[in-house]
């Protein structure tokens, strides 16, 4: 049995999310997320690359949230886009989404 290397692009479980954060994208973040929390004690997700986030992804990212705080996972967005940071703050979420998604990204 051949098991994928760190290094295997099929064994990648980093958490950045999609540039286009939409329904079809969410069922692989799922995926990454549960992984994320069951193997990697921590979820650092990277939202640079974001130019629109649909409310499916919202949806994991609070579910995430709140899994992680029940494990005491670390739960971390970081590098926010504009994009992303404005729908947040938009949507009223970005307190529970963490501080980096509050700052002033102009």
């Amino acid at each position: 049995m051949i098991l994928p290397s760190a290094s295997d692009p099929a064994e990648d479980r980093s958490l950045r999310l999609p540039v286009h954060g939409n329904t079809m994208a969410a069922e692989d973040l799922k995926v990454r997320l549960v992984l994320a929390a069951d193997l990697d004690e921590q979820m650092h997700i990277d939202a640079s690359q974001v130019e629109s986030v649909g409310q499916c992804v919202l949806q994991l990212l609070l579910a995430a949230h709140a899994e992680a705080e029940r494990q005491s996972l670390e739960f971390e967005i970081t590098n926010p886009s504009p994009a992303f940071v404005e729908r947040v703050v938009g949507c009223g979420l970005a307190r529970m989404l963490g501080p980096e998604t509050g700052k002033d990204h102009s």
